[in-house]
């Protein structure tokens, strides 16, 4: 096995097209290390981006903020200007494991680790995030929830590679928020995961995203649901819409941690949790 630590994506791009054999990137090692320790993949390459100009900086920008491939979700918590912008996007990755893993686990890894039950993925959706890739001819920049393909599958060509996330400086009045349901207290797989982000205009929600995680191959945008609460300022019935049709964009999985059943009726209950609290933060009063 070959290691390799490149000081360019684009350096890192050209190693991942030239390799024949099985190439693997390495920015916290949280998955990869894991399946080396396990047997379940054997690299030819393995690729450290840590070491990639900008890789490890929060940089803002006129635009928002932009996150480094190997920026660590302990970082973003002590990110004061982007705890405020995107609190929820902070608080879903800081679910990310134990504090250990908080340490070396990052938001490019998460996404393209592509488990459906990622709890930082429908946060940074409902945020509108987009991911920068690099590839050895060409670069493109893609919105968050059109890089997974299903579970453990991306979009991303063989020799691409996300160089960072970015995301949008919030607009007055905005507010975002996730929430998810483990069986146990703590460092645990989400049955459920729900993301909203809302902008008010006078006491109402001008536009809304809300986003489902662990309930279908992909963590997915819902635009059923966001249209149900927009124009509102969260009444009972808007709630009750905005469940429905969170439950009806629910295409899960039964297995040991909920049924198919408890899944499809829990994402109605969480995402009128989950509103309230982007409501709040966006300065709302229901």
């Amino acid at each position: 096995m070959r290691y390799e630590k490149p000081t360019s994506a684009k350096k890192a791009a050209d190693l991942l097209a030239q390799e024949k054999g099985a190439a693997f990137l390495l920015a916290g090692g949280t998955d990869l290390l894991v399946k080396l320790k396990m047997g379940m993949v054997e690299p030819d390459l393995v690729i450290d981006i840590k070491h990639i100009a900008n890789a490890n900086e929060i940089q803002i920008t006129p635009k928002g903020f932009r996150v480094g491939a190997a920026v660590p979700g302990a970082r973003l918590a002590e990110h004061t200007a982007l705890k405020k912008a995107w609190p929820g996007v902070v608080e879903a990755a800081n679910l990310i494991g134990s504090d250990q893993i908080q340490g070396r686990c990052t938001l490019a890894g998460n996404l393209c680790n592509a488990s459906p039950a990622a709890d930082s993925v429908p946060a940074m959706i409902a945020a509108g995030a987009k991911a920068v890739i690099v590839g050895a001819k060409k670069r493109r920049t893609l919105a968050v929830e059109k890089i997974a393909l299903g579970p453990g599958q991306t979009c991303l060509e063989k020799d691409e590679l996300i160089e960072s996330i970015t995301l949008p400086k919030p607009a007055p009045r905005t507010g975002d928020a996730y929430l998810r349901f483990i069986p146990r207290t703590e460092m645990d797989i989400a049955v459920v995961g729900v993301a909203v982000c809302v902008t008010l205009a006078r006491g109402r929600i001008k536009s809304a995203r809300v986003a489902l995680g662990a309930v279908a191959p992909t963590a997915m945008l819902v635009p059923a649901a966001a249209r149900a609460i927009v124009g509102t300022r969260l009444e009972d019935d808007a709630l009750e819409k905005l469940a429905r049709a969170c439950s009806a964009a629910c295409s899960p999985i039964d297995d040991k941690r909920g049924t198919i059943e408890y899944r499809t009726r829990l994402a109605g209950v969480l995402a009128k949790r989950v509103a309230k609290i982007a409501f709040a933060r966006a300065g709302g009063q229901s």
